[in-house]
């Protein structure tokens, strides 16, 4: 064997260590900064009947509702671009395998063009302590349902096929 002891390591420099000391707390400092603001802005996404099981615990936290706009129930301000409207699954005139429940909203903004009695819609909003969901401003999303409309793509002749 060798009795040549191996050389030892040279200390880190004062100046060294603190450069690592302080590259460390930085790193931490932003990583939790991160963290903060994405749990801060995180938004539960919910259908309406999971929302009204137990409303208390979502009161003033940021959602997404999921259901559709229940026939009759869009009331316009004359003059003015604040609506009131329901929400519902479960819905008679669809069938849905999720409970039946209703929420009523409020919103003041432009509303899209397939934002009707019927429609699938996802509000973007706060449950306040009425229960009521206000929705936040471009906070409507209203799918159109002429595209997932099975009848309708049954009803379209397919272009590989001969008309005779």
């Amino acid at each position: 064997m060798n009795d040549a002891a191996a050389p030892s390591p040279t200390p880190v420099s004062r100046g060294a260590a603190w450069k690592i000391v302080l590259s460390v707390v930085v790193i931490t400092g932003v990583v939790g900064y991160v963290l903060k603001t994405s749990v801060v802005s995180a938004e539960y996404y919910k259908h309406v009947d999971e929302v009204m099981a137990s409303p208390s615990q979502f009161h003033n936290k940021r959602l997404q509702v999921h259901g559709n706009v229940v026939p009759g129930s869009i009331e316009q301000a004359k003059g003015t671009l604040m609506y009131r409207f329901k929400i519902e699954t479960g819905s008679m005139s669809r069938p849905d395998p999720r409970p039946p429940a209703v929420i009523s909203a409020s919103y003041t903004g432009l509303v899209p063009d397939t934002f009707k009695d019927g429609a699938e819609v996802v509000a973007k909003g706060s449950l306040g302590a009425d229960d009521k969901l206000e929705v936040v401003p471009d906070g409507i999303m209203a799918k159109c349902p002429s595209k997932y409309d099975s009848n309708a793509k049954a009803n379209v002749q397919d272009p590989g096929v001969a008309a005779k």
